[in-house]
């Protein structure tokens, strides 16, 4: 995947209390990362999901009421981690996905499309000595054609823990 390296700029987090101070700041946004064919092929090779409308150009073209060939949800859901590590750097002994409260997929993501991740915290807890679980809300846009504003594709409500 390729990642346009527009004004996006890596967030450096040295410890839990400056995670803690991100709950309700103002949104990060990622740079913008392109999800092309070879994308959606690994990802339908990994998973068994080999569904026309992801890897069948010309009959997406033809029957789908998307136009073309389009991303797996679970593809642009799987982007969170990679858009979270490419803007912000948390310096910690290890952090685990705890998993999801909410997940929507609100519009499909053309192949070929760029998507990018607007990145907020809702919550932050202590749960045991040296862990702190997080509560991320997370909009994975698409980039939109003709300068209108970018889309979201998919909203997530991702829970992660953080060991410093």
């Amino acid at each position: 995947m390729n990642v346009d390296a527009n004004d996006a700029v890596r967030r450096c987090i040295a410890d839990a209390e400056g995670l803690r101070a991100l709950v309700g700041a103002a949104p990060i946004l990622s740079a913008w990362r392109e999800v092309s064919a070879a994308d959606v092929q690994g990802f339908a090779d990994a998973t068994g999901d080999h569904q026309w409308i992801h890897l069948d150009a010309e009959r997406a073209r033809r029957e789908s009421p998307f136009g073309g060939p389009i991303a797996h949800g679970f593809l642009t859901l799987s982007l969170i981690p990679a858009l979270l590590e490419a803007s912000l750097e948390i310096r910690q002994r290890m952090g685990v996905n705890y998993g999801l409260n909410r997940v929507r997929f609100t519009q499909p993501v053309p192949v070929g499309a760029k998507v990018r991740a607007r990145i907020g915290v809702k919550e932050a807890s202590d749960v045991d000595r040296g862990c702190l679980q997080v509560v991320w809300e997370i909009v994975i846009e698409r980039e939109e054609r003709e300068g209108a504003n970018a889309r979201p594709a998919c909203v997530a409500e991702l829970i992660t823990r953080h060991y410093f």
